[in-house]
C-alpha cells in the first residue's frame, strides 16, 4: 500500500484502467469494506472528506481488536495526525488534501495513503512505518503526481534542515519579534529574490514567496509554541494551530533574515509518463512508447555500470517490450 507502483497496479486490477483521482478513494474504500481485521490481521481507517476526520476514533475502536497497548494506540493516532499535518503544512505544493487512509496491522505497523487536488489534478502521498526515521525529514515512501510543480515549499527536504532549526530558534526566542522581522524583510532589495540555478538566473516571484500576513490566529499559535518551548521541528509542527501560514512565515523569515533558505523543489518522485487524468481509458500510443523505449535503451548503453549489469538491464527491457 505504501508503494505507489503497487497501489496503482492494484487499482487497475480492481477495474480502474485509467489513472484518475477516483482510483485512490475507490481502492481504499473497497479495502476498508472488504477486509475483516480478525482474519487478515490488518485494518483500514479513514477515507474521503468528513470520513477522514473519524480516523482517530476508528483507530481506537479497531486497535482494541488487536489488543494493542494504549501507548501503541496513541502512537498510531499520532502517526495519522502528523502525516496529515506534514503534507498540509510542511509540504506546500498547492494540492489540497481531502483523502486520508490509515492502514495498520496487529503488530502496530502502519501505512498512510492520502491525496490532494489542485484543480483537476491529483497527487497521492504514501507513508510507511517500516524503516521510518522522521516525520519532518523526507518521510514519504513515495509521492505520485500527474505534474511536477515548479515551486514547492518543502520543509521536509534535507536541504531545509537549517531552515527548520532556525524556525525553532525563532519560536523559542520570542515570536513577537516575527512581526518586526517580516517588516524588515519587506524592505530588502528585489535581488534577494533572485534564485541561482545551473546556467540560468531566474527571477522567482510566485505567490508563495510573499511574506504572509501574520494574523492574530497565527500569532496566538506562535505564542503557544513559545510557551511550550519545542525542542525540535517535529514538536513545533505537532502543536495545534501551527499550520501552513505559520510554517511559511517562519521559513521565509529564516531565508530573508538569517540566510537559511528552505527547499523550493518539488519532492514528487513518481509521475505518469504515459496517459493521464482524462476520465477515459488512455489509448496505446505506439510511437510514444517506442520513443521511450529507445531513450531507456540508449541511457542504459551509455551508463557507467558494469558490463554484466548493462547486459542484464537490456535483457529486462527487451522482455518487458
Amino acid at each position: 500500500m505504501s508503494d505507489p507502483f503497487f497501489f496503482q497496479a492494484l487499482g487497475c486490477t480492481l477495474g480502474f484502467d485509467w489513472h484518475s483521482s477516483g482510483l485512490t478513494t475507490t481502492v481504499c474504500g473497497a479495502l476498508k469494506e472488504a477486509i475483516i481485521p480478525e482474519e487478515l490481521g490488518i485494518t483500514v481507517c479513514g477515507g474521503k472528506g468528513r470520513v477522514s476526520k473519524r480516523t482517530p476514533l476508528e483507530i481506537q475502536e479497531l486497535a482494541d481488536n488487536f489488543s494493542l497497548s494504549s501507548r501503541k494506540i496513541e502512537s498510531l493516532k499520532y502517526a495519522s495526525r502528523m502525516a496529515a499535518k506534514v503534507d498540509n503544512a510542511c509540504l506546500q505544493d498547492g494540492y489540497q488534501l481531502y483523502h486520508h487512509c490509515f492502514v495498520f496491522s496487529e503488530d502496530g505497523d502502519w501505512a498512510v495513503i492520502q491525496q490532494g487536488m489542485h484543480g483537476r489534478l491529483a497527487r497521492r502521498y504514501h507513508w510507511l512505518s517500516d524503516g521510518f526515521e522522521s516525520f519532518v525529514e523526507e518521510p514519504h515512501s513515495g509521492i505520485i503526481s500527474d505534474r511536477h510543480e515548479e515551486t514547492v515549499l518543502d520543509m521536509t527536504a534535507r536541504d531545509s534542515a537549517e531552515a527548520r532549526e532556525v524556525s525553532v530558534d525563532i519560536v523559542r526566542d520570542n515570536p513577537r519579534r516575527l512581526r518586526n522581522y517580516a517588516l524588515e524583510a519587506r524592505q530588502l532589495s528585489i535581488d534577494e529574490y533572485i534564485a541561482d540555478r545551473p546556467k540560468v538566473r531566474t527571477l522567482v516571484m510566485p505567490a508563495g514567496h510573499a511574506i504572509p500576513t501574520l494574523t492574530e490566529h497565527t500569532m496566538v499559535a506562535l505564542r503557544k509554541a513559545y510557551e511550550i518551548q519545542p525542542e525540535n521541528y517535529e514538536e513545533l509542527v505537532a502543536i495545534r494551530g501551527i499550520g501552513p501560514r505559520a510554517v511559511r512565515a517562519l521559513a521565509l523569515v529564516s531565508t530573508l533574515i538569517y540566510g537559511k533558505p528552505p527547499s523550493w523543489k518539488d519532492p514528487a518522485k513518481f509521475s505518469f509518463a504515459h496517459g493521464g487524468k482524462d476520465g477515459i481509458p488512455y489509448p496505446v500510443d505506439r510511437r510514444t512508447y517506442a520513443k521511450t523505449a529507445e531513450m531507456i535503451e540508449s541511457a542504459t548503453r551509455e551508463a557507467k555500470i558494469g558490463g554484466k549489469e548493462k547486459i542484464r538491464a537490456l535483457r529486462r527491457l527487451q522482455r518487458f517490450l
